[in-house]
């Protein structure tokens, strides 16, 4: 009897067969991603209908370039959610953007930068998450499935302490010092 592929396994096959455009990878890459994802983008915009277009963007930018993506760098959600928080980021600009240009010249705006992410974009956020794959794993073992939980599956302090059996002041301080040790890690690659 052979073991079950893991999640992350799953999805990197699927993100190999969408690098060889296979069309048929992509509708169980997004049900087995999108509620993790759509949750990190609603988290940053705040609003469902932003957040439903910067899902839109970031698997449109994931079938793109599924063939940038190496599992030796960081594990393929995470440079999923990298995609859309850039997706993210870029909308709230543009939002905030919006209201400050329409004061301007149409020929004045026409002159603006494209908002579209060129190969120095797509080169920083590969080095990012890079950055951030050596930082996690140079937390203890127990600190680096505390952050991944919390951030990548999207739990709660109270269900992490459930799923682990821990107490709960034990993770809410085991993740703060996880976070704290990540924050300093990550400034040495700013």
């Amino acid at each position: 009897m052979s073991a079950q592929p893991t999640p992350d396994a799953q999805l990197i096959a699927l993100l190999d067969r969408l690098a060889q455009r296979d069309e048929t990878a992509l509708k169980p890459l997004y049900d087995q991603t999108s509620s993790k994802l759509y949750g990190l983008a609603l988290r940053v915009l705040g609003q469902r209908d932003r957040a439903e277009d910067a899902l839109q963007e970031a698997y449109l930018q994931i079938w793109h370039h599924a063939g940038d993506y190496r599992a030796s760098l960081s594990p393929p959600l995470a440079w999923m959610a990298l995609i859309v928080r850039s997706r993210a980021l870029d909308l709230l600009r543009r939002h905030r953007d919006e209201r400050h240009t329409d004061t301007l010249d149409d020929a004045l705006t026409d002159t603006l930068p494209s908002d579209t992410p060129g190969p120095l974009d797509h080169h920083l956020a590969s080095e990012q998450a890079q950055a951030l794959h050596q930082c996690i794993h140079r937390l203890e073992a127990r600190q680096r499935e505390l952050v991944s939980l919390a951030y990548l599956r999207d739990l709660s302090h109270s269900e992490l302490a459930e799923q682990l059996r821990l107490p709960l002041g034990t993770v809410k301080t085991w993740l703060r010092r996880g976070l704290d040790q990540l924050r300093t890690c990550m400034t040495r690659f700013a």
